[in-house]
């Protein structure tokens, strides 16, 4: 069975996320979302809150899983033998930052394959961070979050002022 892993922080997940999702599940027989915890982040959206909303954006995707990992991804890959790290790229920049990434990986855990997909270009300019940002000063996020779960998201990212 080919098996891939997509980890990130999905803090929130949005459009780009969720377009590689949905092109992953189309080359894998299984995709494993995996959202990591960066110890030195506590993030906006609590953990048990972003798998929700994964779930939701990704409920007529069947053979996508969601998990959640605390520690390096090589040991996450290392608990699913033979699964390949899927990561997407928007610029030259995240395309070296990914590179040496991955580079790393492969010496904690020879062997481990990662496939960088370049993203789609209408999707270059949505990250998490934006998003954060636009809904921090009550701009529209809707056209760069799955609309399901657009409310959720808005929940955790506006202001208690703004509310």
């Amino acid at each position: 069975m080919s098996i891939c892993i997509f980890p990130g922080s999905f803090d929130p997940v949005t459009n780009g996320h969720l377009n590689l999702i949905q092109r992953a599940a189309g080359i894998f027989e299984s995709v494993l979302v995996t959202v990591m915890i960066n110890r030195d982040k506590s993030g906006c959206i609590p953990i048990n809150e972003r798998v929700g909303m994964i779930r939701k954006a990704c409920e007529r995707i069947p053979n996508v899983k969601v998990d959640v990992w605390k520690d390096l991804l090589a040991d996450y890959v290392r608990q699913h033998p033979g699964a390949v790290v899927v990561r997407g790229v928007r610029s030259v920049s995240e395309f070296e930052h990914e590179k040496s990434s991955a580079a790393i990986n492969r010496q904690l855990l020879p062997g481990l394959e990662t496939l960088l997909i370049p993203s789609m270009d209408e999707m270059d300019s949505i990250s998490s961070s934006t998003v954060r940002e636009i809904a921090s000063f009550g701009g529209d996020i809707s056209k760069y979050v799955p609309e399901c779960i657009c409310q959720d998201i808005l929940k955790w990212l506006i202001p208690s002022d703004q509310i």
